[in-house]
């Protein structure tokens, strides 16, 4: 595998985000029995007789992981399932706190996932209402961005029936469609764009562009390496919590594809 590659590039825009020598440490509760104990039937006995509780075992998710994020990246984050890609975009949002290290932060990072919080039993336009509610825009903002939100989406006549009745794509292109009516400092974007189309990924794509034209900072988390590639500026590989590369994306996605 390629060599760890420490710190990174330096952008040419003003630090946005800086990770210092970040750990994150979180427990998972039913680990570490053996098979009879995993048994549910076997569980609720022990529950009755009042055995001992399932065994608790640390994660060490995010090892050490240190670098530097500017206004106008893209940064790609990329591993195999467990590498710490998830945990490290929720430890950037404020989400997860850091068992050692910290995290730094010029504004609000915005986390976007697949299941970002979305009504299911409202409709479409109550979602995009109160979506740019919670992002502190005023009534104004919110009727000058509807049409614009619901053309991006795609989703048509749906905008009126409730998210319930959405595909899983459908909901993902209106969960970004909301999230990029407004420009934020740092947006993470967690598999968001994992169940769209073929135009909507053009088409996200060009809104990510246009967001760090703007001086945002977007950090992706995809397994489509091909998006990473057409997207971000720079790419940060993780490989069991730590950096494993980081640089120039056509560098490290080729030595990634080669490990």
């Amino acid at each position: 595998m390629a060599e760890v590659t420490e710190g990174g590039p330096t952008g040419g825009g003003t630090p946005t985000v800086i990770v210092d020598d970040l750990h994150i440490v979180y427990k998972v509760y039913g680990a570490g029995g053996d098979a009879e104990k995993g048994n549910a039937a076997n569980a609720l006995m022990r529950v009755l007789r009042r055995q001992g509780r399932p065994q608790m075992k640390e994660v060490h998710a995010v090892k050490g992981v240190t670098f530097v994020a500017h206004h106008g990246d893209a940064i790609g984050i990329i591993g195999r399932n467990g590498s710490g890609k998830s945990t490290l975009l929720r430890a950037i949002a404020g989400l997860l706190p850091p068992h050692k290290g910290a995290v730094y932060t010029n504004g609000q990072p915005s986390l976007l996932g697949v299941n970002a919080a979305l009504m299911k039993e409202l409709t479409g336009e109550r979602n995009i209402v109160l979506g740019c509610y919670a992002m502190g825009m005023t009534p104004t903002e919110v009727r000058e961005k509807y049409d614009e939100i619901v053309d991006f989406s795609g989703i048509g006549e749906f905008v009126q029936f409730p998210m319930s009745t959405y595909s899983s794509g459908m909901g993902a292109r209106l969960r970004f469609a909301i999230s990029s009516a407004k420009t934020h400092d740092v947006l993470l974007i967690d598999e968001a764009l994992a169940t769209g189309d073929r135009e909507f990924k053009r088409r996200s794509q060009q809104r990510i562009k246009q967001m760090r034209e703007a001086a945002g900072t977007v950090f992706l988390v995809a397994h489509n390496l091909d998006v990473i590639e057409e997207t971000c500026n720079r790419v940060i590989w993780l490989h069991k919590g730590k950096i494993r590369m980081q640089g120039d994306p056509q560098e490290v996605l080729d030595a990634y594809n080669k490990a």
